[in-house]
């Protein structure tokens, strides 16, 4: 129980917190596409629980901290890098709830906030793997992870491409209603990327636990619960009061 992936390493909890949003956010997307046919506040309910699910993932993601350069793990961004973490999901988690209300009077400036409210996090969380494909691209680089790194950031980058731009059937509408619609496209570029980001994270953490005897400052299992349990929490706030004004917003 002690050993690499046990209870007492300081990265299992990370990794477990990671692992299950890993399992919730793809469970919260198929929930609010199945349920919000019910009505059309169900419609909204459902998809503010499924933002705050995409938001525990980002930031489960961040806390993981596998991707993070050695040489950072003591600096002063390694201690700051969670709590804004975490700060920018909540951030995440209210933007893309209170852009809804907007949708239907402002249907451009709410699609661009929503998609500002996921790319921001990600790419805040990014800021070390994104360091560590420079110094891959300025030196040698031995990692064994990083072509999967490339991969699930290429993903994420089309992902949001794809989102953004509801290709392919903005140029040929009504051809790809049942098979081929952008957020189809969608769905899958974003699954396919946390695999190969989640075989990323298990790569880098099996070579973190090698190179480094004792693992330096990973979070603790109470740091984690402790931030996913405000994330889940305020979440929870922003749903229920973007619920309660419901009634007020504009009918499509």
């Amino acid at each position: 129980l002690r050993g690499p992936g046990g209870p007492e390493d300081p990265q299992a909890w990370p990794l477990l917190a990671y692992l299950l949003t890993c399992c919730i956010y793809p469970l919260a997307s198929s929930c609010a596409h199945t349920f919000s046919t019910m009505s059309t506040h169900a419609r909204h309910i459902c998809y503010f629980f499924d933002y705050a699910a995409l938001s525990m993932y980002s930031l489960a993601r961040a806390s993981s901290h596998n991707i993070s350069p050695a040489e950072w793990l003591c600096s002063t961004f390694h201690h700051c890098y969670v709590p804004i973490a975490l700060f920018n999901t909540l951030l995440s988690t209210s933007l893309s709830c209170c852009c809804r209300f907007v949708e239907v009077e402002q249907p451009r400036l709410s699609k661009a906030s929503r998609t500002l409210a996921f790319v921001y996090p990600y790419l805040f969380d990014s800021i070390p793997l994104f360091y560590r494909f420079y110094q891959c691209a300025a030196e040698s680089c031995t990692d064994a992870s990083i072509l999967l790194h490339y991969k699930h950031t290429f993903l994420a980058f089309l992902t949001c491409f794809i989102f953004a731009s509801h290709l392919p059937e903005r140029l040929a509408p009504g051809h790809f209603d049942y098979i081929g619609h952008s957020h189809q496209v969608f769905h899958v570029c974003g699954i396919m990327g946390t695999h190969f980001q989640m075989e990323a994270i298990m790569m880098d953490m099996a070579e973190r636990q090698r190179r480094l005897q004792p693992p330096l400052l990973l979070p603790s299992s109470l740091q984690t619960l402790a931030s996913m349990g405000v994330c889940v929490a305020t979440s929870l706030a922003v749903i229920g009061l973007c619920s309660t004004f419901l009634p007020f917003m504009p009918e499509p």
